[in-house]
């Protein structure tokens, strides 16, 4: 229960703490301080009526007590009495949501983006370092250092903690919709409350910004995969997306995920969420157009051209043009670390009537999530078998 009031929570705790405290480092130590206390009593009290309440009147408390613990000179100690006594009021603004609000202001133009993004999946969504290293393919420990530098820039430069300005939106758009799509990826397979959050600030974000296509196109691309969670695991293990029984497909959100696509249609300002999800688009629309797969892929190239996304775009290509055609293009890029490229990579291989085993070795290597790495190993052993018996025939 404690851990999943955790993930629930977290991110809402520290975004309240952090508009009352105006110190991130505070409210998080705050947060934990609080939880660590529901680890003791909440198997002995029980669970209050209201977790996330209790979280944040615990964290608060801790707060005030350390103030006055650190108090060195009036100052301190004003400000705890002013914690204690003040009522936690809502800040009016634009953004009426504080987890909203600390997106935002960690979106500051004077991070680096992929700082902004580490920093507020870790304190939106609660996520450990090694869970945001993996989602930026990155080591673990440069991940920590990202993090901490980004703390100490806020500090330095004395960033506020406060609602962006109308004008200043747009320029903090693209980290904010990262952020969340980000949250949505780590969640959306087996934690389900992080996806679900992450949908739930798509929908305010785009009640905020109406007239931003992408904002739209990233809800509907979250919809689209979001809408075929209960066909991508059986029995824990993961299903390819040709193998999903399509009646587990939620079909309402498959139905507004298209409607949402449309809606970017009549925009025409495309970008890479709007297309990422004109292809799920496509794939919900059984038999899949791969053809058009190809052509959306080929346009995201040209406005975002990325190594993953020519890894994608082979996977088409391998539908239209033959596995050959697209091992050529996988050949060449460059994602050692990313097990995907050597699980693509294996899959061409296998269709080729070559040994996939060498290359679905290193994508069980890479790879993190256990359902992923049950898949591989599953892959592995009939691969093996699959060579062996072939090693019998020439016999």
């Amino acid at each position: 229960m404690i851990e999943e009031v955790f993930r629930a929570e977290y991110g809402r705790a520290v975004s309240v703490l952090t508009r009352v405290l105006g110190d991130i480092d505070l409210a998080e130590e705050a947060v934990q301080d609080a939880f660590a206390t529901a680890v003791l009593r909440w198997p002995v009290d029980g669970v209050p009526p209201a977790p996330a309440g209790w979280i944040i009147t615990t964290a608060r408390n801790r707060a005030i007590d350390r103030l006055r613990r650190e108090a060195k000179g009036s100052e301190k100690y004003a400000e705890a009495a002013r914690l204690q006594h003040d009522p936690e009021t809502q800040e009016a603004g634009d953004v009426a949501d504080d987890r909203l609000r600390l997106i935002f202001t960690c979106c500051h133009p004077s991070l680096a983006p992929q700082a902004q993004v580490a920093l507020t999946l870790k304190l939106l969504g609660g996520l450990t370092t090694a869970e945001i290293a993996r989602a930026f393919l990155v080591p673990e420990p440069t991940m920590a250092q990202r993090i901490v530098r980004a703390k100490g820039k806020i500090r330095a430069a004395r960033i506020p903690y406060r609602v962006p300005r109308d004008a200043d939106l747009p320029e903090r758009l693209a980290a904010v919709l990262a952020v969340v799509y980000l949250i949505f990826n780590e969640g959306w397979l087996d934690k389900a409350e992080l996806a679900d959050e992450a949908i739930r600030l798509g929908r305010v974000l785009a009640q905020l910004m109406p007239d931003e296509p992408e904002v739209w196109g990233l809800l509907a691309l979250m919809l689209l995969v979001a809408s075929r969670r209960e066909a991508r695991l059986r029995a824990g293990e993961i299903v390819l997306l040709e193998d999903q029984d399509r009646a587990l497909w939620n079909a309402d959100l498959v139905a507004e995920g298209q409607d949402v696509v449309r809606r970017c249609l009549r925009w025409n300002r495309p970008g890479p969420y709007q297309i990422q999800a004109a292809i799920n688009a496509v794939h919900s629309d059984p038999p899949t157009d791969w053809h058009q797969v190809v052509a959306l892929y080929d346009q995201l190239m040209a406005i975002t051209p990325s190594p993953v996304v020519a890894l994608h775009r082979a996977v088409a290509v391998a539908e239209t043009h033959g596995p050959a055609a697209a091992l050529l293009e996988v050949e060449v890029l460059d994602l050692d670390r990313y097990h995907l490229f050597h699980a693509v990579r294996a899959d061409l291989l296998q269709r080729l009537g070559q040994d996939p085993t060498a290359a679905l070795q290193a994508a069980l290597d890479r790879a993190e999530h256990p359902a992923e790495r049950d898949l591989l190993r599953r892959r592995l052993l009939l691969a093996a078998a699959d060579q062996q018996d072939r090693a019998d025939d020439d016999h």
